[in-house]
């Protein structure tokens, strides 16, 4: 695993406002960055980055199992009791999944280290599935990177592939998809979905959360008074059980993607679960409720973080109990955990996170984010990678 420097492609970002990434510059500062790229090994990708992926899902799910199964689990989650009900027969239904993104902290030489699990509202997909493949294409036709140059991303085809076997699925369903307004990131990434969506056959609309509304018949619509009755919504779980309108879930009238267990898998209280039940894993991080830091006396420097998060926020590094280092945001108000600290390897004056994406149960690419600040956020640079 190595950076190296390339020469960016001419007119670059007129090709991206072309093709649609309007957000490849935000607030004046570059979020898609082509001066560099990432190599690795087709081993390091297969052994170091694939192979975990795949494993620690299969270990995530066991965690719902278990707490799904538990009303003391529930409540570690924070989850608001009226919705355990909603939750337990999402899964116990086993309600179809579509993709989820894991945080991992490579060097290239020792085993990845799970981070977390961003299983219900990832972005950075359409970078990821679509326009980092057209950069290693295109560099590549202009002699810029080698013809035997490669990529770990599968992406966009296993979306193109899951959409139609969830067609299949729900047959005769119109798919309705939301995100919030005045957000381009949020709607560029739901466009894309969509997208893949057109391409394997399913009709879909689109609607901004602030439009859903209500009928008469306690079922969710659009502006047209479309019923609702299957959507994808890039809105968090915990939000949604907060709205005024939470209460109409429990109708269950509309099937959800993602699906209401997923958010056991998109809340931090995972990790601690998943080092309870899978100790000493190489994978694993140790990681702790607030009430267990009795087991991490002998762990110097720790990471905080809020039971729900999103984009890097509320994050803090203690060393020796000490604050060394933090995030600002709004969450943290259901409490914390804690989770051994693991150093981002640096390359240069930055700090390199990898996503690796699943889309149902198989790995299916991956993104690479950078900072200099050691905690990522959501203007993180995100910069493309090859295998050779």
């Amino acid at each position: 695993m190595i950076r190296v420097p390339i020469e960016e492609r001419l007119n670059w970002q007129k090709t991206a406002d072309e093709f649609g990434f309007k957000f490849h510059t935000m607030y004046g500062k570059k979020y898609w960055d082509e001066s560099a790229y990432y190599q690795f090994s087709l081993e390091q990708i297969e052994k170091d980055i694939e192979e975990p992926t795949e494993e620690i899902h299969q270990m995530c799910l066991k965690v719902v199992a278990a707490v799904v199964a538990d009303d003391h689990l529930m409540q570690r989650f924070c989850i608001p009791k009226n919705y355990w009900p909603l939750i337990r027969t999402s899964w116990e239904k086993q309600e179809p999944s579509l993709y989820s993104r894991f945080d991992f902290a490579y060097n290239g030489v020792d085993p990845a280290k799970f981070l977390e699990n961003n299983a219900d509202t990832p972005t950075s997909i359409y970078e990821t599935g679509f326009w980092q493949w057209l950069w290693l294409e295109q560099q590549v036709d202009a002699g810029k990177l080698s013809r035997k140059s490669d990529q770990f991303n599968s992406l966009q085809e296993k979306l193109v592939n899951r959409f139609k076997e969830l067609k299949y699925l729900n047959p005769d369903k119109k798919l309705f998809f939301a995100c919030c307004k005045d957000t381009d990131e949020d709607r560029g990434t739901v466009q894309y979905l969509q997208d893949c969506a057109t391409e394997a056959g399913i009709i879909n609309h689109f609607v901004f959360i602030e439009d859903i509304g209500v009928s008469q018949e306690n079922e969710f619509t659009d502006l047209n008074d479309q019923i609702i009755d299957w959507m994808f919504k890039l809105y968090p779980w915990e939000f949604m059980f907060r709205e005024e309108f939470g209460q109409q879930l429990l109708n269950e009238k509309t099937t959800w993607l993602e699906p209401p267990w997923k958010s056991i898998l998109s809340n931090k209280a995972l990790l601690p679960m998943l080092w309870k039940m899978f100790p000493d894993h190489p994978n694993l991080l140790p990681a702790f409720f607030e009430d267990e830091l009795h087991l991490a006396q002998d762990i110097k420097k720790l990471v905080k973080k809020p039971i729900f998060s999103r984009e890097g926020s509320n994050i803090s590094i203690l060393e020796n109990e000490e604050e060394i280092s933090n995030s600002d945001g709004p969450y943290g108000e259901e409490g914390f955990i804690y989770q051994a600290f693991y150093p981002l390897p640096k390359f240069g004056e930055s700090y390199t996170l990898i996503g690796s994406w699943l889309v149902d149960n198989q790995a299916a690419g991956i993104s690479i984010r950078e900072d200099e600040n050691i905690i990522t956020q959501d203007m993180s640079r995100y910069v493309p990678h090859i295998i050779l």
